[in-house]
């Protein structure tokens, strides 16, 4: 299964009605450390695709939902559970970073 692609028109049913974990990686294209988090988006969907369900947000194309979650910097890893946000983590992260941010919540 692909990493989602979520937008302002699919956001709020893919991630705020969704049951159960949502990683959303908020991003830009122009966004270095966006480019670095990129591949772990995969590793993550791959690694977790039973328990959690993993999407990126573009946070240029889709005004409505960065504002709505109030992002203050590229790239924003937000981990959310029934809708509600559990954890965010603003900038790049390695991969041990994020295992142990997403077991955390598993």
């Amino acid at each position: 299964m692909a990493v989602a692609e979520f937008t302002d028109a699919n956001f709020p049913a893919e991630v705020k009605a969704a049951a159960g974990l949502v990683l959303v990686d908020v991003w830009a294209p122009w966004c270095g450390p966006c480019r670095l988090v990129a591949p772990l988006m995969d590793w993550a969907q791959t690694e977790y695709a039973d328990r959690l369900k993993v999407g990126k947000l573009e946070a240029d194309a889709n005004p409505i939902s960065r504002d709505a979650l109030n992002i203050q910097g590229l790239p924003t890893l937000i981990l959310f559970k029934d809708g509600q946000e559990l954890v965010r983590h603003e900038g790049a992260m390695a991969k041990d970073q994020l295992v142990a941010l997403l077991d955390a919540h598993l």
